[in-house]
């Protein structure tokens, strides 16, 4: 990922990115995204996009697993998170979806993940603290809750799903209010040329729609134009 192409990918919604990676692989179908509406701790903050640092949590019932090795992996969770490559998110499954209660993510651990250097946080669990969650640092959950419950590491470093989506470790993902994508690796190197063909085909239906005089017959031409020029 240049340097170029994360600032574009840091200024753009992921509605976009999803739509640019269907106009770099040609065709439509791209599949990898989240199904179900996501709660922002900060609606209005930009697009979190890095490489996905997974892994997955439990917190309905307690654990029968003995206290040292819930520690051992505790421990190794967060070194995990600590080496993370810049930019990076982490990525959290809750294997007691859809009957979340733990809410991981509050002060404590956005504090302690971006104090690692990470950008957020993508889960299909629980947050709260809302007021006081590490500025900067945005958390995108399934629901907000009061309580931590049992919550405990059960898996780090392993394949997730959030809401559909399947996220590997080191896959690039990007994700907003609206929900996340993974980008593919092949797409990659074509992404910033694809954005910049969205934005020029979408600007041949945006603009004319704008202007004072706009009509059927000026929406029939655009559209034509539109549809010539979009994937």
């Amino acid at each position: 990922m240049t340097p170029s192409l994360l600032k574009l990918l840091q200024s753009v919604d992921t509605p976009t990115v999803c739509n640019a990676i269907e106009v770099a692989q040609g065709k439509r179908g791209f599949a990898n995204f989240t199904r179900q509406t996501i709660l922002s701790s900060n609606p209005e903050a930009p697009a979190l996009i890095g490489y996905a640092r997974t892994a997955k949590i439990a917190g309905l019932e307690p654990t029968t697993e003995e206290p040292s090795i819930i520690k051992e992996r505790r421990m190794a969770y967060y070194k995990y998170m600590s080496e993370a490559p810049e930019p990076s998110i982490a990525v959290i499954e809750d294997t007691d979806f859809p009957n979340c209660i733990a809410a991981y993510w509050g002060e404590v651990n956005s504090t302690v993940h971006k104090a690692f250097g990470m950008k957020g946080a993508l889960t299909n669990s629980v947050m709260r603290d809302l007021g006081d969650i590490a500025e900067g640092f945005t958390v995108l959950a399934g629901s907000i809750g009061p309580s931590h419950g049992f919550v405990r590491v059960e898996e780090l470093a392993t394949p997730v799903k959030i809401f559909g989506m399947t996220v590997n470790p080191d896959d690039l993902v990007h994700a907003d209010r609206h929900g996340g994508v993974v980008i593919p690796s092949d797409v990659i190197d074509k992404l910033e040329e694809a954005i910049q063909t969205l934005f020029a085909s979408e600007k041949l239906i945006i603009e004319p729609a704008r202007k004072p005089d706009f009509d059927f017959a000026e929406f029939e031409k655009a559209w034509s134009a539109f549809e010539k020029a979009r994937t």
